[in-house]
């Protein structure tokens, strides 16, 4: 990465010799390396047997310019390449004693009658891999995604587009009696390579595959992306033959569930969470750090209601979102997203940009609300 490159708090934590050594969970995917292999994936150098740190000895550069020197702080996801196409994917660890449905439940979402449905946003399973010396745990193999938010939205439109498919996709599960019950922003993410061409290295997406240059990106209104929703740990799928769901609560990422304080014992519906989930998603990623965007509002409010049952069903909320756009012109779709906190002087010296940026993406056809074919 390149010297002024914030540093994570994986990088602060550890001394500098430290990584001249694999550490922690880096040691399961080495001694796995050679298995990935024959099942057609490759890690990077630093996880091949017999790495050596390239950064020793050399004094042109600093150690974290070299790529290798970065370590994978994630315990149970990395990203490899696929041999048979050199495209990049993610690995996930599955541990059947945590996670006993989640292989199930990611698997029936993707399986053959589903995955053709254009409704359908849940991550490509595109390998499952039991490991044989390891029976607990099984490897599955996904398209490398990127965060939702990654980089930010510029238009009202890029953020419509988003909530269209996040909304369809959660319907499409529900549909299917499926509740995803951890659906939270850092589990939905998008298919980045309309947007990067090239792609661009796992650890720096500033960076190309091979560290060497800067990446060339383009934005969603000229490149559309799609969306999915990632992570089916604690998801379950139910019979409707057997009623309503029923279920003790299980907390995910957002701890701030109404029904989850104060938990005094009763079971609980699954589904209006789900939508308490994607409405407190909607408030802190969306309303609170950008202006212009009070269209959403009233649905917001309502789907984080306190008592689940006065929460809409992800039908409703579909229609009145439909409704929420009507009064929304192509201009206003077209306008930039202001981030709440920045500057009015630097909002009016970025409307000069964005207006001809604006102007290409009309002279060019593209749509105000910018939908994956």
């Amino acid at each position: 990465m390149s010297q002024d490159r914030p540093r994570t708090s994986a990088d602060l934590r550890l001394p500098e010799d430290a990584r001249e050594h694999l550490v922690g969970p880096e040691v399961w995917w080495r001694d796995h390396h050679d298995w990935l292999v024959e099942k057609g994936y490759s890690l990077r150098p630093r996880y091949r047997p017999g790495w050596k740190p390239s950064w020793k000895g050399r004094t042109d550069k600093n150690p974290w310019e070299f790529e290798d020197w970065h370590l994978h702080a994630n315990i149970i996801l990395i990203d490899a390449v696929r041999l048979s196409d050199n495209s990049l994917v993610a690995l996930k660890q599955v541990k059947a004693r945590f996670n006993p449905h989640e292989i199930e439940v990611a698997q029936f979402l993707y399986n053959e009658e589903h995955r053709t449905d254009p409704r359908n946003h849940t991550v490509p399973i595109l390998d499952v891999l039991p490991v044989p010396d390891d029976p607990e745990v099984t490897v599955l193999v996904m398209p490398l995604l990127r965060r939702c938010d990654e980089p930010p939205w510029r238009t009202v439109g890029e953020i419509v587009s988003f909530l269209l498919q996040i909304f369809e996709g959660l319907r499409y599960m529900h549909e299917l009696n499926v509740a995803h019950r951890d659906c939270m922003g850092s589990n939905i993410m998008y298919d980045p390579r309309p947007m990067y061409p090239n792609m661009y290295h796992p650890e720096d997406p500033s960076k190309t595959r091979d560290w060497k240059a800067g990446v060339k990106v383009f934005d969603r209104t000229r490149c559309p992306v799609r969306y999915y929703f990632i992570d089916f740990g604690l998801s379950r799928q139910y019979n409707p033959e057997e009623g309503p769901p029923r279920e003790h609560p299980i907390v995910g990422g957002d701890k701030t569930v109404p029904e989850f304080q104060d938990w005094k014992g009763d079971l609980l519906d699954p589904f209006p969470t789900d939508i308490y989930y994607i409405g407190n998603m909607i408030q802190y990623t969306l309303l609170e750090n950008y202006r212009g965007l009070d269209f959403l509002t009233p649905l917001v409010k309502d789907m984080i209601r306190d008592e689940p049952s006065k929460r809409p069903t992800i039908q409703q909320v579909v229609r009145r979102f439909d409704e929420s756009l009507k009064p929304l012109n192509q201009w206003t779709l077209r306008s930039r997203v202001v981030p709440a906190k920045e500057d009015h002087t630097l909002t009016r010296l970025l409307r000069i940009p964005h207006f001809f940026r604006t102007l290409r993406c009309v002279l060019l056809r593209r749509p105000a609300i910018p939908l994956p074919s």
